[in-house]
């Protein structure tokens, strides 16, 4: 090893101590509160939480991934998928019929157009944002995909259990999301918490209540029109 390799060694390893030492999972349980008849075990899957640091220390740069928001059977999988900024996603097209992927309202807006089973299309999400995806002939299918500028997320499964792995100790402005949620909610639910390095727990989350989302229109901004035979099976440009 030369002496500039020695010299640097020092400086590499308290960077890498700055991002891995003290480093935790946090961990966390969401829930909604109850709302007219009550279910015996509620879904509180997809709702996500990030923590965006506030102390300015740099943050580790983001696995690379090329993740896939796939069709099949007339529904997006995942129903919700979240990226660091800068990440593409492929849009492959698993059923036996056409699909056409638009989302026209928030974060990231594209249009694939119309494209046959069996091919693929892919997206870049170059800004931060929450992107509303949908099909343009299935009024059934829609999808989110959130960019975020922060590495440390994570969502929710089932029962409502969130870890967000490798978050150093430090402050950190805690975000939650979830679908139904109005903007005047989520900044609601917007705050500071400090992660320590020892058991880091956000502890229980109690969200309002789960809203009823109306019906989205089509990328024309139109009423999807009935479907038919034609339309919901194999549908042709």
């Amino acid at each position: 090893m030369t002496n500039r390799r020695r010299r640097f060694l020092p400086i590499l390893l308290l960077l890498y101590c700055s991002y891995a030492c003290g480093q935790a999972d946090v961990t966390a349980s969401v829930s909604f509160a109850a709302s007219g008849k009550k279910s015996k075990n509620p879904d509180a899957s997809n709702v996500v939480l990030w923590l965006t640091p506030l102390d300015g220390s740099p943050q580790p740069p983001a696995t690379p991934v090329h993740p896939r928001l796939a069709q099949r059977n007339k529904s997006f999988e995942p129903h919700v998928l979240v990226i660091p900024v800068g990440t593409k996603v492929d849009f492959p097209n698993l059923d036996p019929f056409f699909h056409n992927v638009f989302s026209l309202f928030e974060g990231k807006r594209f249009d694939l157009g119309l494209y046959e089973a069996g091919s693929t299309r892919e997206v870049l999400f170059d800004k931060p944002g929450v992107s509303y995806i949908f099909c343009n002939i299935h009024a059934e299918m829609s999808a989110v995909v959130i960019a975020l500028t922060t590495p440390y997320y994570a969502i929710s499964n089932h029962a409502g259990r969130v870890s967000v792995p490798q978050v150093p100790p430090g402050r950190y402005t805690l975000h939650i999301w979830y679908e139904t949620a109005s903007p005047e909610t989520l900044n609601g639910l917007t705050r500071e918490v400090v992660v320590g390095s020892d058991a880091p727990k956000l502890g229980a989350q109690h969200l309002p209540p789960p809203a009823i989302v109306p019906a989205h229109k089509n990328m024309y901004g139109h009423d999807y029109p009935p479907p038919t035979p034609a339309q919901t099976v194999y549908a042709k440009p």
